[in-house]
């Protein structure tokens, strides 16, 4: 099972290679600055992982869902969830993030 990212990935500001950081990420690379916004398909919810969590044994077995957004602080991935949230609202009326989410991407969020 291979690591799955979001169609339309959401970069933080201080992100400046989002390529080369998902390059780093599918080959398991320490990247002791980046943070990931996941979908963890156990508790059905995003979750903020650090990078270095992902290069673990058990996540190279079983990665999470699917990863929605790369930052550079635990900070920033609040940010973009905040924005992921007000998306939600300003598009559904509720602030449903996993639904809104997997609506304009089904593929990563099947379980």
């Amino acid at each position: 099972m291979s690591m799955k990212f979001y169609k339309n990935l959401y970069i933080g500001d201080t992100v400046k290679k989002p390529e080369k950081a998902i390059r780093k990420l599918k080959r398991h690379k320490k990247q002791p600055k980046l943070y990931v916004i996941v979908y963890d398909r156990d508790i059905r919810r995003l979750a903020v992982f650090h990078s270095l969590m992902l290069s673990q044994w058990y996540y190279k077995e079983n990665p999470p869902g699917c990863i929605v957004g790369l930052t550079n602080s635990r900070e920033e991935a609040f940010d973009v969830i905040e924005q992921i949230a007000k998306e939600a609202l300003a598009a559904t009326g509720e602030a449903s993030l996993v639904a809104y989410l997997s609506g304009a991407d089904p593929e990563s969020f099947q379980n």
